[in-house]
C-alpha cells in the first residue's frame, strides 16, 4: 500500500480516489461467496465503477458507465464488451487521414476533415455514452476518459507490484 500511497500524495486527487474505492471493492470481492460472474469480470466491473464513482457525475462518460453497471447488475445475463485500445484507434486515424491528405495534396487542416465522422461514429462506440455527444463533447469526453484509463492501469499496476512483492 506504501507503493500506491507514494505516487500520489494529495488524497484529493483521481488517482487516490480511485485506489481507495478500488481496493474497497477487491476486498468485497474476497469476502464475498461465490458469484454468477467470473473472477476477472468481477475485477474489471469493479475498477469500472470504481475509476466512475472516483470521477462522480461531472463526466458523462461516469455516468453511463455507471447507468450501465446498474443495468447490468440487474440483468446478470448480459456481459460487457471489453473496451479496446482507444489509443491505437486514435493513432491510426491520425495517421491515416495524414496519409490521405498527403496524396491529395491538401496540406491544410490535418485534424478536421469530412473523414472525421465516421471514425468519431467508431469513437462513440468505445466510449460510455458516447453515442449521444456530439463531437466537441464526444472528443473532451475521449480525452478524460483516455485519462481516468490511464491513472487506473497506474493503481492497478502498483496493486499487482506490491502484492507480487510479498
Amino acid at each position: 500500500m506504501n507503493s500506491i500511497n507514494r505516487s500520489s500524495s494529495n488524497p484529493k486527487s483521481l488517482k487516490s480516489r480511485f485506489s481507495r474505492r478500488f481496493l474497497r471493492a477487491l476486498m468485497k470481492i474476497k469476502s464475498e461467496e461465490r458469484s454468477s460472474l467470473s473472477s476477472p469480470t468481477r475485477v474489471k466491473i469493479a475498477a469500472d465503477k470504481s475509476m466512475a464513482l472516483a470521477v462522480g457525475s461531472r463526466r458523462a462518460w461516469s455516468r453511463a458507465m455507471l447507468w450501465k453497471i446498474h443495468n447490468q447488475h440487474k440483468a446478470a445475463a448480459r456481459r460487457r464488451r471489453r473496451v479496446v485500445s482507444v489509443r491505437r484507434l486514435i493513432n491510426n486515424n491520425i495517421h491515416h487521414h495524414k496519409r490521405s491528405l498527403r496524396k491529395r495534396g491538401d496540406h491544410h487542416e490535418e485534424v478536421g476533415g469530412g473523414g472525421g465522422f465516421c471514425h468519431a461514429n467508431e469513437l462513440r462506440k468505445l466510449v460510455p455514452g458516447g453515442e449521444t455527444m456530439d463531437l466537441c463533447s464526444l472528443l473532451d469526453e475521449t480525452a478524460h476518459y483516455l485519462k481516468c484509463l490511464v491513472t487506473q492501469v497506474q493503481v492497478m499496476t502498483s496493486i499487482d507490484q506490491f502484492y507480487s512483492a510479498i
